[in-house]
């Protein structure tokens, strides 16, 4: 007889994976098995890993719609420095990413760092962290004019910044200025 449901040929063919691997590979295999299972139930933006980058296309407190794009990308706005299973307490310079099954519990938990273009405009809300848009836009809050990797020096920016914002690990300083200038 064959099943062709979704649900009864994916746990068919996932017990029948773990079966075989185990006669094969003893009880490592059974790690490999479950951690592919794990992650099968994750986004694509909560499988990333340390280096990888992200853009936010829109944020809330209860949702945000991610996804990982290329660190060159105009709309990299951050790069993922940490990855945990479960929650923990990012670094003050960094943004957390949280993502939970449906019952509650903690399945991807990343610490995020800013990842700003010079010359690129960003949005940055209050409970949703920082998105790219263009610099025309209304809801443009800054424009980076100038981003020095491998300092962490508030000296640095010139007169043309109207704040300084530092990020310790990966060192950078970036000089914040209009969105309209």
């Amino acid at each position: 007889m064959t099943f062709t449901g979704k649900g009864m040929v994916s746990r068919f063919a996932l017990a029948l994976l773990a079966v075989t691997a185990l006669g094969a590979a003893g009880c490592s295999a059974v790690d490999k098995v479950t951690e592919v299972a794990q992650d099968a139930g994750k986004s694509d933006t909560a499988r990333s890993k340390v280096g990888d980058c992200i853009n936010v296309i829109s944020a809330s407190v209860v949702d945000s719609d991610t996804e990982p794009v290329a660190c060159s990308a105009e709309n990299a706005v951050y790069q993922v420095v940490q990855v945990h299973d479960k929650k923990v307490d990012c670094h003050e310079d960094y943004t957390s990413y949280e993502e939970t099954f449906g019952s509650g519990g903690t399945i991807a938990f990343l610490c995020l760092a800013p990842n700003f273009k010079q010359g690129s405009c960003y949005n940055e809300g209050m409970m949703t962290g920082y998105k790219y848009v263009p610099c025309t836009a209304a809801d443009a809050s800054f424009k980076v004019v100038s981003r020095i990797d491998g300092q962490v020096d508030e000296q640095l920016c010139g007169e043309d910044a109207d704040s300084v914002l530092v990020v310790n690990d990966p060192k950078i300083t970036y000089c914040l200025g209009s969105a309209t200038s």
